[in-house]
């Protein structure tokens, strides 16, 4: 069976935003890949970035590491949407879900809860 690669997408969506769409394996192997783009990224002055995980197959402990690197990184703010259930659990049980997940500056609704779209923010 052929080994899935990690394709990761840029979109340029605001002055400073930029979406990153991965699909893929998101370990070892690929986890580089992220961190390259996501320099990339922030050396042409997007600060704002998305990683949309929606399609992301797998994603180990080196996919964490990456996604910890970008959070590090100084972006202004890093949102992780589309997690599975594989990814959501593996930042639980590493105690990574409460760093990497919190509302949104200005998020707050009326009745100071916070929206659950599946979204998370990071920094």
């Amino acid at each position: 069976m052929p080994r899935e690669l990690l394709t990761i997408e840029v979109s340029r969506v605001a002055p400073r935003q930029a979406l990153l769409r991965l699909a893929g394996e998101l370990d070892f192997d690929t986890a580089p890949d992220l961190v390259r783009v996501a320099k990339q990224v922030r050396a042409e002055g997007y600060d704002e970035v998305t990683v949309d995980l929606t399609d992301v197959t797998l994603c180990d402990s080196s996919g964490l590491s990456a996604i910890v690197v970008l959070y590090r990184s100084g972006a202004r703010t890093v949102r992780l949407t589309g997690m599975n259930n594989q990814v959501q659990q593996l930042l639980s049980r590493t105690g990574l879900a409460e760093l990497l997940a919190g509302p949104r500056p200005g998020e707050r609704d009326a009745g100071g809860s916070v929206p659950d779209d599946g979204a998370h923010e990071v920094g």
